[in-house]
């Protein structure tokens, strides 16, 4: 869009390149936001800003942002750095909170305010996880499934597809379970003293393993009821176990009572 905007801008022929326009950068990102897409809508706006604004001293033609506004009849959102850090606070606080009506009046106004709808949905993947996680695994399908419809779609039409992830994670359970499970992990692992791997863990797939015992006294889960066995898997120095603790929400309880059967103590 801002392409085909500069090129009538330049163009001696078929655009202003003779009459000395110049267009500030935010004029500029303004009108490719506004038209949504629209080439044809983007260049009658501009049509319009050569044709209303008067001529300068020095005989040319400054579109400036709010010359722009006028033009496409459309305000632009003002966002400094700082505006944009609190906006998105409050969408990614409002994810958590669940709260969709929040949600997607601070998507709608980050989006509205030229924000790259990619940071947008970067953010609801990781609310998919951080603040979701097992209690509804769909949602982080949702939200990486709103990223490709980005890449393909484009937008406009791909705001429908980050709204309807942005309610997804909204309206799920809610659970930090994988958040907390994955900081103990790491945790543990940035305080060093690594011991070898458990005899039984190690790789057996070359020739001559049997001769350092590698493998030896596996148990392999599948033949044994249920499909599972108690063994040691955890690194021997692993201290913060468990790691990973299920809550009561949405499919995580299940997890739990799985969890429980099998004698795991949270």
């Amino acid at each position: 869009m801002e392409t085909a905007i500069l090129r009538a801008v330049k163009d001696e022929e078929r655009g202003y390149g003779r009459q000395n326009v110049t267009i500030d950068e935010d004029a500029l990102h303004h009108i490719a936001q506004v038209a949504g897409g629209d080439v044809r809508s983007a260049l009658n706006a501009l049509e319009l800003a050569v044709l209303t604004t008067p001529v300068g001293a020095d005989g040319g033609v400054h579109i400036t942002r709010e010359v722009a506004e006028e033009s496409i009849q459309k305000r632009v959102l003002r966002c400094d750095e700082s505006m944009f850090y609190d906006m998105l606070s409050a969408f990614c606080k409002s994810l958590r909170g669940s709260d969709s009506d929040a949600a997607l009046a601070w998507f709608a106004r980050m989006i509205y305010a030229g924000v790259d709808p990619r940071v947008i949905v970067r953010r609801v993947i990781a609310h998919a996880s951080e603040d979701v996680g097992l209690a509804n695994p769909t949602a982080m399908l949702q939200a990486v499934a709103a990223a490709q419809a980005l890449e393909f779609n484009g937008m406009p039409e791909a705001r429908l597809s980050i709204a309807q992830a942005i309610i997804a994670v909204c309206e799920s359970p809610k659970s930090n379970s994988v958040a907390v499970a994955v900081d103990r992990a790491m945790e543990d692992a940035e305080k060093g003293g690594f011991q070898p791997v458990p005899i039984h863990l190690r790789d057996t797939h070359y020739a001559g393993h049997e001769k350092i015992g590698s493998g030896a006294g596996y148990k392999y889960p599948h033949d044994y009821p249920g499909h599972y066995v108690k063994q040691q898997y955890a690194p021997v120095e692993a201290r913060g176990l468990p790691y990973y603790v299920p809550s009561d929400q949405g499919q995580e309880e299940r997890l739990r009572e799985r969890r429980k059967a099998r004698g795991i103590e949270d």
